[in-house]
């Protein structure tokens, strides 16, 4: 998957926002809260997409080849496709639906009054 196509299916999500920091990453937003991003930097400097995970993904997704702890970010059970444009590792489906299960963890962390305010009720 490709920077594009991971923007699109980001900005595709209710309410979602996109900055640009940590240098040259695409960091996706909601009520203020990261679920995703895409980032250029550390060993390869090639495109990686990272993203937020429920316990029982991060574990089987941390297993496979081309998958790791998201650096910063492994705490909060987050992964890193070290190579997210290698099918072998996730097929573009594969990543779209765990942006989309990221998306809705994020969202069901905010507070009621926030999803009220973004009308995610």
């Amino acid at each position: 998957m490709k920077r594009y196509e991971f923007d699109q299916i980001c900005a595709a999500l209710p309410q979602t926002t996109n900055v640009i920091q940590w240098g040259d990453s695409s960091v996706w937003k909601i009520g203020g809260k990261i679920f995703a991003l895409c980032s250029v930097w550390g060993e390869g400097q090639h495109e990686k997409i990272s993203f937020k995970c429920d316990d029982h993904s991060y574990a089987v997704l941390c297993e496979l080849e081309g998958v790791i702890p998201a650096p910063y970010l492994a705490r909060a059970k987050w992964v890193q496709l070290t190579q997210p444009d290698v099918p072998d590792v996730l097929s573009d489906q594969d990543i779209t639906d765990y942006i989309h299960k990221a998306y809705g963890l994020v969202v069901s962390k905010l507070t009621k009054a926030k999803r009220k305010e973004l009308n995610l009720l």
